[in-house]
């Protein structure tokens, strides 16, 4: 797998990095922790070198499963997590007060058993501290020598340019894909200018864009997406078409949905690095193979095309998640 480098940072990277989150939180009971680390084991095997995860996936326990699991070669990898949520739970609101921020510094230090963070995300934006603030404190860890680089996640580009000002911003973390193409409006003219990776995450649309869910597709009752308006029943079946237009063009490469898909993204820039996430060491192996999926000019008209035809229905969050993204 090759290798990118996330903006001007010097933050290198495998193309391709490892979403750790379902593993532990959001879609349906956790992976048995055996299986978590012999899934993160084979995805540094075939040559992913960035990992990623946040206090708030369990809450806790997913930086516990990816700190055992990179310990044999914690130097070969990035690690990045997360903080921005009161007490680590996503479900409490936000706080990114820095007395706060260097807590979750220290407990995540030692949770992902490792003397320094390679890249420190804050999750969300809060409106309640100045992210001047924000950006200061990072900057305060990493001349400690705890941290490596800054990064924001779902951030707008004032906030971007703010923070930036005062603490390089290595990467942003925002969702990004073929059904979800938003950060194209502003967000990626600020990070090129700026010299700011990207970090992609659900590039697969939360499993949509794989063709594994339909209409009748029942999730876990644990499973975030029964509450994201984009997979009610209704909603699925409208979005139907973009599966099938997926299909026929990865039918044309010898390819997959979801290499397609992530091919796609990794054809946008060359400081993007997609995090597809999974459960499962077969989906594991075919995003892995979305790297040697070669996307021509042509190849990208005829999906441009084809999406101009395609408006995708309901909303990517439900109302109370919505009010979290920045802009």
């Amino acid at each position: 797998m090759q290798k990118r480098t996330l903006g001007d940072s010097g933050l290198e990277v495998s193309e391709l990095g490892l979403g750790c989150m379902g593993l532990s939180f959001g879609y349906g009971p956790a992976t048995e922790k055996s299986e978590g680390i012999k899934l993160i084991r084979a995805g540094f095997e075939q040559g992913i070198t960035f990992f990623d995860t946040a206090e708030a996936y369990g809450p806790f326990v997913n930086e516990e499963l990816v700190g055992e699991a990179v310990a044999p070669f914690r130097d070969q990898v990035v690690i990045a997590t997360k903080f921005g949520f009161k007490d680590g739970d996503s479900t409490k609101g936000l706080d990114s007060r820095p007395e706060r921020i260097r807590a979750v510094a220290e407990a995540s230090l030692k949770r992902l058993k490792t003397d320094r963070i390679d890249l420190f995300y804050q999750h969300r934006v809060d409106p309640a501290v100045p992210v001047e603030d924000v950006a200061g404190t990072v900057g305060e860890l990493i001349r400690e020598g705890k941290v490596k680089h800054f990064g924001m996640c779902e951030a707008g580009a004032q906030s971007i340019r703010r923070a930036h000002a005062v603490q390089p911003v290595a990467a942003l973390q925002s969702e990004y894909s073929l059904w979800w193409r938003e950060p194209e409006e502003k967000v990626l003219a600020t990070l090129e200018e700026l010299g700011i990776g990207f970090v992609p995450f659900s590039p697969l649309g939360k499993g949509f864009l794989t063709g594994a869910i339909d209409a009748g597709t029942t999730f876990d009752k644990t499973d975030f997406r029964n509450v994201v308006p984009r997979f009610s029943e209704e909603n699925r079946k409208a979005n139907a078409g973009l599966v099938e237009v997926l299909g026929r063009i990865a039918d044309g490469k010898g390819a997959t949905r979801a290499q397609i898909a992530i091919a796609w993204l990794l054809a946008q820039k060359p400081w993007i690095a997609p995090i597809p996430g999974t459960t499962k060491l077969h989906r594991l192996n075919e995003n892995v193979g979305a790297a040697a999926v070669e996307l021509s000019a042509e190849d990208l008209s005829v999906i441009e095309a084809a999406l101009q035809q395609i408006t995708v229905a309901g909303d990517r969050y439900p109302a109370h998640l919505q009010q979290r993204v920045d802009r």
